[in-house]
């Protein structure tokens, strides 16, 4: 069931650069001209709660890829002191249900004056991460939407629903479906469907989950379309172009992503100890980038002055877009390298790694389900 009485096609909520990246893919996937969806009819909304976009409005503008592109003022749950009295555990599943049925509600009503659009007029909701405040409000309006994986693979590693409802999950998930409560990623009853990579590696199943392969969004992409995308990621091509050249001297190159990891101290010790152990290739010491993540922001310029510190205001799949562009190796801790491209080698870290920094029970969270 779509929102009925739309005047407006479709919009795209995204909280981070990557689900920006994602809602471009889809536009450039659909037809420049023609009867039904076509490019250049949706609106982009920009949640800024945990996330600084920088100039990407008036890229995304200037790129024409969108009708409106505009920004949100998302509000945390901090945001409202009110909401705090209903996480008081109240001694039993059933009292502490009906606080929770009024904190839904509050949750959504109080959100209303800060989104910056009539959602109802849009025909189709897009939304990368409904356990953000915004999933409250649309539930809570009784709004229709279409759910995203907030990251490629990001439930195998990571089920926040059934993670954040442990415990008599099969009731709540109930509630959520009569809208009593809100649960994400395919669970609330306003939620027409959720998109994921691959079901095939989800240990546990929804109802509402459709396989929508991010890899699928790529293949198609020209020349002309992965052009618009980099010039919509890439603040300053020139910059990002002499840095890419720095490196050209040296027979290996390493990539190093970077994640918001743990405490900073914590942090640096972390990047230290994967740049000594993937930082040489063959036997000689590598070349070595860093690749900043977006809400990371430990200073790797001050960290690394040896090494070269990419912008970190874009997402790393937009590096597949950049000609000529060739890695030995890429290091990740939790980020899922499979859409990379520029890289003969792809290290993924994960949790085995990440047990020698802080307590498994932390970053285990499946484990915990």
């Amino acid at each position: 069931m779509k929102n009925e009485n739309n005047t407006r096609k479709r919009i795209y909520i995204c909280h981070t650069f990557y689900h920006a990246y994602i809602a471009c893919l889809k536009e450039l996937n659909l037809p420049v001209s023609g009867e039904g969806a076509v490019r250049g009819q949706a609106t982009l909304l920009l949640s800024t709660m945990s996330n600084d976009f920088g100039t990407l409005k008036e890229r995304a503008e200037n790129s024409g890829l969108f009708e409106q592109v505009i920004p949100y003022d998302e509000k945390e749950e901090s945001f409202f002191p009110e909401l705090s009295k209903y996480h008081k555990d109240r001694g039993n599943i059933l009292l502490n249900m009906l606080a929770r049925m009024k904190y839904t509600k509050m949750m959504g009503k109080l959100q209303a004056p800060f989104v910056p659009v009539n959602l109802k007029e849009y025909g189709d909701i897009y939304v990368f991460c409904d356990s953000d405040p915004i999933g409250y409000y649309l539930s809570t309006h009784k709004i229709y939407y279409h759910a995203l994986e907030d990251g490629l693979d990001c439930i195998r590693y990571y089920d926040t629903a059934r993670y954040d409802n442990r415990g008599h999950f099969k009731l709540k998930a109930w509630m959520a479906a009569k809208n009593l409560i809100f649960i994400q990623n395919g669970y609330s009853k306003y939620c027409l469907d959720m998109e994921v990579n691959d079901i095939s590696v989800l240990e546990y199943p929804c109802p509402k989950y459709i396989e929508c392969p991010r890899k699928a969004l790529t293949e198609s992409l020209g020349e002309e379309e992965k052009k618009i995308l980099v010039s919509i990621f890439i603040e300053n091509m020139d910059e990002l172009e002499r840095m890419l050249a720095a490196g050209k001297g040296h027979e290996h190159k390493v990539l190093v992503l970077s994640e918001p990891l743990c405490d900073l101290e914590t942090r640096k010790r972390i990047f230290r100890d994967i740049i000594a152990e993937y930082g040489e290739v063959d036997g000689e010491k590598a070349q070595i980038l860093i690749k900043p993540h977006p809400r990371d922001v430990l200073d790797y310029r001050k960290l690394f002055p040896e090494h070269i510190v990419l912008d970190g205001k874009f997402p790393m799949e937009i590096l597949n877009y950049v000609k000529g562009l060739d890695f030995d190796r890429v290091v990740t801790v939790f980020t899922v390298p499979e859409a990379i491209k520029f890289a003969r080698e792809k290290v993924f870290l994960g949790e085995d790694f990440m047990d020698r920094y802080e307590a498994p029970e932390i970053h285990r969270q499946n484990e915990q389900i």
